[in-house]
């Protein structure tokens, strides 16, 4: 998995009225958990666009000068009328302990469903899933060739030896709808195809 650099620097003060000047700033107060200590630091905003605004996953390589950790995204608060992020929490990595991360969804394929004029529909754009690090996917592709219209692509389908996959069996991933188009040109072939049968009775 791609990993996004975070410089910044430890946080000496983690009050109230500190963290309000951090914001003032033009800073972000973070929290990473999930080491030996709970580390405070803050970083600027403009650190944190390419991993935030994108539907990519990302781990993160916090650089804090002296000390560095690998981390992934764990929560995030903005503010709800300016969406300016007002705190970030990271969860650290270790090379021996699985983390459990959210992946995209990639769609790989042409359906046959889509091609004979059915709608595909993408249920979940996001897996859940636990794995070592080394192991985490950029993104988790659904292959979805065999799908011919009403069928669907289920979580099972997506499987793998890498990553264990944290939803339940009849999860759907995507599947194609059967359009109106196609419904009522089935339907008409339906009504000739009764035609001559209808005829044939009459005689």
């Amino acid at each position: 998995m791609k990993a996004i650099t975070i410089k910044g620097s430890e946080r000496e003060s983690v009050g109230k009225v500190a963290t309000k000047a951090l914001r003032n700033a033009g800073l972000v107060p973070c929290v990473l958990y999930g080491g030996n200590q709970t580390v405070h630091f803050s970083a600027e905003i403009a650190a944190f666009r390419n991993l935030i605004y994108t539907p990519n996953a990302h781990t993160v390589a916090i650089d804090l000068g002296e000390n560095k950790y690998e981390a992934v995204l764990q929560d995030l608060q903005v503010h709800p009328v300016t969406d300016q992020i007002l705190h970030v929490d990271f969860f650290q990595l270790f090379d021996d302990k699985e983390v459990t991360i959210e992946i995209p969804v990639k769609i790989t394929g042409t359906s046959p469903g889509v091609l004979a004029g059915g709608i595909l529909t993408l249920n979940t754009r996001k897996l859940k899933v636990k794995a070592l690090p080394k192991n985490l996917p950029d993104t988790i592709e659904a292959n979805i060739s065999e799908l011919q219209m009403g069928n669907k692509l289920y979580v099972t389908k997506l499987a793998s030896d890498d990553y264990k996959l944290l939803h339940p069996d009849n999860t759907v991933v995507a599947q194609v709808r059967i359009s109106r188009a196609a419904m009522k040109a089935a339907q008409e072939a339906a009504k000739l195809a009764k035609a001559p049968a209808a005829k044939g009775k009459k005689k």
